[in-house]
């Protein structure tokens, strides 16, 4: 270890083998032949390792200055340091010089290491210099230090490649930073080649097309300009645009023939007057306005879906008695039906019915994921690559302008810095306003007001306010066990056999088979599974047909075979056989469901623990179900040290599925008086409501979808709050007659429906 001066290089890294001049004011009094650190430094950081060098003779500079030179010799690491009597800081330096052993890792990166510099030097335009400098340095050391030497490697990489003292190390560094000028060099010389060829290409195209105008002169046929102005014109003429409409081509088919072929405006122009003539400004689909065939159609395509089938007979015989009696058609009645429900309920199949019913041309346009103002408005003709929005391209595709227009998954629109699409959508489903909708692109006023738009969306909450405020809203609740099996037999089945390459003389169904599978393989709001368990039979049916076997006939045991073990079960009973669980009915993405509210007591600190991913809401009603039961535990029957010394946990399977809202109170309420008195919930209840601290029960949403889930669990009596009687009123008839509803304004008179009786064996727990 030697004791050396050290001189700080500020953001410059000196490697072994480099010779520098620092001004000797920098340096101090230092002598020929003895050595100091040269240390890199920036923004007063020095870095670990510096470089040993030799000092030379003095020279002087050309502005009058006296200069050392200094020569690296070999790498060095600065130890604890002291100030000597001149002021100068000396440091112990530990001496690193590169070893000289080669291996066959190390001879392999300095040639891969040689073949990279030497293609960086090509692209750089070397006379040759930098590359004999190259093949005179022998010592592996000494070759990756030459990359010190590149002005395009930063200062950081610089100080990090003299830090690696191991050699293999350090070339593989070298070689990264080589390879990484050499990609660089590579994409320059590539941009700069795609430019001048760009370049070349016009003039060349410039020259021709001036060479092919004066042809045509000589020849007098006209210039291109004229011909392609007469087809516009004409095309103009013969497209029955509106006037305002009209006025706006020819004032851009003007500003094209002033312009010329060779203008850089002319493309974007031509591209906006082909826009113009692409929609079909004059085409109207002639309606059928005959209600009952209409009904005809839609019956014959949908199973069920009785509100929006009556809602489109409704327009249509509207229609027809304003056309029979001469009434002007209003433009600001327009049609905007939502149609809200769970998946696979066939909200989306039913608009092309609903096109078909009317004898218009349909169109779906998908909004799932729409992040992008323009998609719904179009761009602005200012921006490259500008094109008008959806509802322009649907009336294009479409080829008239009264089309049925299917908006899907509207409730799936979102919103970022390019604008929200669902501000967009105010306009187009405004009855009011969009008879005048203004596309960015076109900027021309387009006439919606012909256009039945049907949107769909599985849930409201996620469609803003204003935009909901202008829908008319349909909802899709599910289906029934039995529209289930008739839709199975007349539409899913026969698709199914046809898609499996089977005919209707190949497979027979048994009803009971189809009910199977709806009941024990199935347990969803729409077809959607029911539909994929069809196409997994039929398969199994189509391999035995083409094995050999004759026909078959779907029957009980041919479903258990082909679809193996039952999937769904109907749990009320044994769930339900000890104090402390009741079911309550639910409503999640999906459709409606029944769920089990578990709850326990065990000794302990008092309070109340709750499990099940429950959000804030449904927390909260755990807190007022227990406070509500505490509070009049004498007249449930309870002891008066039930609640001393013990805590209660509530929980709502499934664990793994997030769970909010306030209408499980009194489902939490039951099951805490059911364990509190040792009375079991009746197996064959289910009940929804809210509950508030004074015991009311309080009105909650989506009552026929949770009573349908109700019924195809097998629950046969249903607690509701009475302010939900009305609601029962949309129950279907086959499934209202097979239930016993308790309409309750009171938790009192739900217990009184939901607990077993105290019977004589029964204690009342303590």
């Amino acid at each position: 270890m030697t004791e050396l001066l050290l001189v700080p290089v500020d953001d410059n890294v000196v490697f072994p083998g480099m010779t520098v001049v620092v001004p000797a004011a920098e340096v101090g009094p230092v002598e020929a032949g003895e050595q100091v650190l040269l240390v890199p430094r920036h923004e007063g950081t020095f870095a670990a390792v510096g470089t040993v060098a030799d000092v030379g003779g003095r020279t002087r500079l050309p502005n009058g200055v006296t200069a050392v030179q200094l020569t690296g010799v070999h790498r060095g690491r600065a130890g604890t340091g002291r100030t000597d009597d001149e002021g100068r800081l000396r440091v112990e330096v530990t001496a690193h010089p590169d070893a000289v052993e080669r291996d066959g890792r190390i001879r392999e990166l300095e040639t891969t290491y040689r073949a990279v510099v030497e293609e960086v030097l090509e692209l750089r335009g070397d006379d040759g210099r930098v590359s004999a400098v190259l093949r005179g340095i022998d010592e592996p050391g000494a070759l990756a230090d030459t990359s010190g030497w590149a002005p395009e490697i930063p200062y950081d990489e610089k100080v990090s490649l003299l830090a690696t003292l191991d050699v293999r190390e350090r070339l593989e560094l070298a070689l990264r930073l080589q390879r990484e000028r050499l990609a660089e060099l590579q994409v320059r010389k590539s941009l700069r080649e795609d430019v001048e060829s760009g370049a070349a290409k016009q003039q060349r195209e410039y020259v021709l097309r001036r060479q092919l105008e004066a042809i045509r002169k000589e020849l007098g046929e006209g210039g291109d300009d004229a011909g392609s102005g007469d087809d516009y014109r004409a095309k103009i003429a013969e497209a029955g645009m509106p006037d305002h409409v009209r006025e706006q081509a020819e004032r851009e088919l003007a500003r094209l023939e002033r312009a010329g072929d060779q203008s850089g405006e002319s493309s974007m122009i031509r591209t906006y007057l082909d826009w113009l003539l692409a929609l079909p400004w004059a085409q109207r689909s002639a309606e059928q306005l005959d209600p009952t065939a209409a009904r005809g159609v839609l019956d014959a395509d949908h199973t069920g879906l009785e509100d929006v089938k009556d809602r489109i007979v409704e327009y249509l015989a509207v229609r027809k008695l304003r056309r029979d009696r001469g009434v002007e058609d209003d433009k600001k009645a327009g049609t905007i039906l939502t149609l809200v429900g769970p998946p696979g309920t066939g909200k989306t199949s039913i608009g092309e019915s609903v096109a078909r019913a009317m004898g218009r041309e349909f169109v779906r346009m998908s909004l799932g994921g729409v992040r992008d103002e323009a998609e719904i408005r179009g761009h602005r003709r200012t921006y490259v690559g500008a094109l008008p929005g959806r509802l322009v391209r649907a009336l294009r595709d479409a080829g008239t302008m009264n089309p049925v227009i299917l908006l899907d998954e509207v409730d799936k629109v979102g919103a970022d810095w390019r604008g929200d699409p669902s501000a967009a959508l105010l306009e187009v489903l405004d009855p009011a306003q969009n008879h005048a909708f203004r596309d960015h692109y076109l900027d021309v006023e387009i006439d919606l007001s012909q256009v039945v738009f049907l949107a769909t969306a599985n849930q409201l909450d996620t469609i803003p306010g204003p935009l909901l405020d202008r829908m008319e809203v349909i909802s899709f609740d599910g289906y029934t066990v039995e529209e289930k099996v008739a839709i199975a037999r007349d539409h899913l089945l026969p698709r199914q056999i046809t898609s499996a390459g089977l005919t209707v003389d190949d497979v027979t169904a048994d009803e009971s088979a189809l009910r199977l599978v709806v009941s024990e393989y199935t347990r969803e709001s729409g077809v959607r599974q029911l539909d994929r368990e069809l196409g997994k039979l039929t398969r199994k049916i189509a391999t035995e047909i083409a094995s050999g076997a004759s026909g078959v006939v779907v029957d009980t045991d041919v479903v258990r075979r082909h679809l193996g073990r039952q999937r769904v079960f109907t749990e009320s009973v044994e769930r339900t056989a000890v104090p402390g669980v009741a079911t309550g009915m639910a409503v999640t993405g999906a459709g409606g469901d029944v769920l089990f509210i578990e709850a326990a007591a065990m000794a302990g600190d008092e309070g109340l623990v709750l499990t099940g991913q429950l959000g804030d809401v449904m927390k909260e009603s755990a807190r007022i179900a227990l406070s509500w039961v505490r509070s009049h535990d004498a007249e449930l029957g309870i002891a008066q040290d039930a609640f001393t010394g013990r805590s209660f946990h509530v929980h709502v399977p499934a664990g793994a599925i997030p769970k909010d809202g306030p209408s499980a109170g009194v489902t939490m309420a039951t099951a805490l008086v059911s364990l509190l008195t040792g009375r079991p919930v009746r197996h064959t209840v289910a009940m929804t409501g809210e509950l508030t601290l004074q015991g009311r029960v309080l009105p909650i949403g989506g009552v026929k979808q949770k009573v349908l889930a109700a019924h195809a669990a097998g629950l046969t009596q249903i607690v509701v709050p009475e302010r939900n009687r009305a609601d029962l009123d949309d129950v279907p008839a086959d499934v209202a007659g097979q239930l016993e509803f308790h309409p309750s304004m009171t938790i009192s008179e739900v217990l009184d429906v939901a607990l077993e009786p105290v019977s004589q064996g029964l204690e009342v727990a303590a």
